[in-house]
């Protein structure tokens, strides 16, 4: 990855409707998003991967009418995947969470798997009982996943752009995400840019001195 580059390009906001990412690139994807990191390894999201014109259709004529604007991109991507988090986190939840990492022998033993099991309840507790956050923790870590995704695509020479720009009650509704127990966090479309429509102007930013503090 060449940091310098990245660091002076603008995120594309077109995309060009002709072009595709290759199955093999997209799978590699898939699999660093599955791989990305949550804390306590919580794991909130379910990701509605939309690959075809038909699921790209039904997202783009379902984004509410004050952002129609971004059907265009959602049409021209290749690939845009809705991130959505769990609204509460189930003991059903924790289980699952709790007998994959059983199953994939996380723990070298017993003994630290049953001590991060009981960490990691007392941490949810937290959330859910003292600061009271526990949707807005999860979708922090949600926003984390996309990041890093974005420079995983960044990695392997897609163009990545998020979108905030929905309703998320007529998302859901469209793809029936709160039967669930998920809701709609975020978009992020993938493909490749229409280089007619890329920025060409400088990437504005503050300097240092405003945005760095060293103690």
């Amino acid at each position: 990855m060449n940091l310098d580059e990245l660091m002076s390009k603008h995120l594309s906001r077109y995309f060009d409707g002709s072009k595709s990412i290759p199955e093999e690139t997209f799978q590699q994807l898939l699999r660093f998003l599955r791989s990305a990191p949550t804390s306590t390894n919580i794991q909130p999201n379910h990701f509605y991967v939309l690959a075809t014109r038909e699921g790209k259709e039904r997202l783009a004529a379902n984004l509410g009418e004050r952002f129609q604007d971004n059907a265009e991109k959602i049409l021209n991507a290749s690939h845009t995947i809705i991130f959505t988090t769990r609204a509460d986190v189930p003991e059903h939840h924790l289980e699952a969470v709790f007998a994959k990492e059983r199953a994939d022998g996380r723990f070298p033993d017993q003994t630290k798997q049953e001590r991060w099991e009981s960490m990691t309840r007392d941490f949810v507790n937290l959330r859910n009982y003292t600061y009271k956050d526990t949707y807005h923790w999860m979708e922090k870590q949600t926003y984390m996943v996309m990041g890093l995704t974005m420079m995983a695509a960044a990695e392997l020479g897609v163009e990545a752009m998020p979108l905030e720009g929905f309703d998320p009650v007529t998302v859901d509704k469209a793809f029936k995400i709160r039967e669930s127990g998920h809701t709609t966090t975020v978009l992020l479309a993938l493909g490749y840019p229409d280089l007619e429509k890329q920025y060409k102007t400088p990437v504005s930013r503050f300097e240092p001195d405003r945005l760095f503090t060293f103690a």
